[in-house]
Parts: C-alpha cells; structure tokens; sequence
C-alpha cells in the first residue's frame, strides 16, 4: 500500500531550466545574457533562467521563461542536456535541464529584454557566466552546428526574407569560419527550398542582392523523402 512517508523520507532537490537564447544581427551569432538575482553569485552573468513549478514540466517552464524575457512564443526551442552534478550550485542541491532557442533579433520585446536587464552578447566576446553556464552554451553551440549542418534550422535566425550573403553570413557566424560564396550559393540554390522574391537589397551595393524566402512546405517533401541538407 502506498503511503505518503515513503516520499518525504527522502531527501528534496530542486529543478530548474536554464535558457540559451541565440540571435542573429548584422553578421554577428550573440547570446542572451542578464545579471543573477539571487545568491550565490548575485550580479554576476548567467544564462536565462527559472526554478520549475509544481504545477508545470521543463517545457512549459522554459516557454514561461522565454515569454517573460522576450514576449516572444512559438520560436524553435529544444532540450538540450540535463546538468546534474552535486555540486554545480553551492545555494542548494539543484539540477538543471538546458534548453536552447533561436530567436530573431528584430522581433523580440525590446523592452521586457530592458526591464529583467537582459543583454545581447556577441558570442566571440561573451565573458565567463555563472555555475555551469558556460558549459550549457558550448553544448548548445555544438549542438546548433551539428543540426545546422543536416536541417536548414539557421532561417530561424534570419528575417522572413533575406539575401543570399545574409545566409550565407549566418552559417559562417555558425561556424566561425569564411565560406567560398560561389560554392555557398551554388550549394544552397540546389536544395530548391528557396524562393526568389523580385524585391532587392540596396543596403550594401548600387546592384544589390535579390531577396529570399524559406519554402517550409517544399522543405518538408524533400525531409519526407530522405533529402540531405548538408551544406
């Protein structure tokens, strides 16, 4: 027979989620950041996060989180690890599930990010977070590369429309490494999942570069027939 004891005999533990919120702006791959509110490390930078409630799951939390921060919903967010180690924070026994986001800088709620004194990071010059942050972000990174590689994820980082050198700025943002653009746009033209709009750029050059949408429908056909993204 079940009886109540056999749960508070044990030993209490909290749950949180932790959010590792990418952006894309002028070339630039940045992070979201904000300065901890609670001891231990009061003030000093770390991710995104919230302590799960009793009445909700890690999804449901890091949406609330997400929302809170950005006024954002409905943006590409996905589990990424559980962080469990017994000591990764010295307030209280606490596991940590991380979850990443792409989000498109152009759209979030500027003045929620103002209000909870969230800051966007360039990631090449993002300095040392708390805990065990800074492991959360390079697990997401690498995850972010690994699905960027085989899924056109990135165009969840990108405008609704966009040029060829704006994606192809995107992925070396990614990857951190310069692409030859002929073989770029060659490769990317290929998969047939974009659509050329008669709309033009003229931000850059007198010519300027013909806009692009992501065709999700075409998308999923060639998903749904085995199609290989890899770029």
């Amino acid at each position: 027979m079940w009886k109540e004891d056999s749960y508070s005999m044990h030993d209490k533990m909290y749950v949180a989620t932790d959010c590792i919120i990418f952006g894309f702006d002028d070339g630039v791959l940045k992070l979201l950041v904000f300065k901890r509110r609670i001891e231990p490390q009061k003030g000093a930078l770390s991710l995104i996060g919230s302590f799960v409630k009793l009445n909700e799951s890690v999804t449901t939390a890091a949406n609330r989180v997400l929302k809170e921060i950005t006024g954002l919903q409905n943006v590409f967010m996905e589990e990424l690890k559980t962080y469990n180690a017994a000591d990764r924070d010295a307030g209280y026994r606490c596991i940590s599930i991380g979850q990443y986001a792409l989000i498109r800088i152009g759209e979030y709620d500027k003045t929620l990010v103002e209000k909870h004194n969230a800051i966007w990071y360039p990631f090449d010059e993002l300095p040392e977070l708390v805990l065990d942050h800074d492991q959360m972000v390079k697990d997401a990174l690498a995850r972010l590369r690994r699905k960027a590689r085989y899924q056109p994820i990135g165009f969840e980082l990108l405008p609704e429309k966009f040029t060829l050198p704006q994606l192809q700025s995107l992925y070396e943002a990614i990857y951190q490494k310069s692409m030859d653009s002929r073989n770029f746009r060659k490769k990317v033209l290929s998969f047939g999942v974009l659509i050329k709009l008669e709309e033009k750029d003229k931000s850059s050059s007198k010519k300027g570069a013909f806009y692009y949408k992501f065709n999700h429908e075409k998308y999923q056909e060639l998903i749904a027939k085995g199609i290989n993204f890899e770029i």
